[in-house]
């Protein structure tokens, strides 16, 4: 019993690294957001580009970047070496959010399809704009 507890706890620590691997794959940009307090906080998410504007997602309404976002909507997002500030407009369309999750499925591939296996599930996803200033 204990080598088989030991076995799935490795194969469970190998399917979080390969997870990890997977989602930081293609291209990922560096969101930064403020606390209350002005404290800076990183996150590092996926991209895609639609209609003129650079997006952002999360399938997390209670994450603590997006709940950041939500109270002080200005950010900064650094991609491909250029940090850029901008203001964070979270969406509710369910259009809108259909295109996004499309795009990133197209642009990231089969990580995207490893994340809806896993956890994501894409009608509960935000999408956010990111408005340049």
């Amino acid at each position: 019993m204990k080598r088989f507890m030991l076995g799935l706890l490795g194969l469970l620590v190998l399917l979080a690294a390969a997870a990890g691997m997977l989602l930081e794959s293609g291209e990922v940009v560096l969101l930064e957001t403020r606390d209350a307090a002005g404290q800076v906080h990183e996150t590092r998410l996926w991209v895609v580009d639609h209609d003129g504007f650079a997006w952002l997602r999360t399938g997390d309404p209670t994450a603590p970047w997006l709940v950041r976002l939500r109270e002080k909507p200005e950010v900064a997002v650094t991609r491909a070496g250029v940090r850029r500030e901008y203001r964070a407009v979270p969406g509710d369309d369910p259009a809108m959010r259909d295109r996004i999750n499309a795009l990133v499925l197209e642009k990231y591939g089969l990580a995207e399809q490893a994340l809806r296996v896993l956890m994501l599930k894409p009608d509960g996803v935000t999408p956010i704009r990111l408005e340049p200033y």
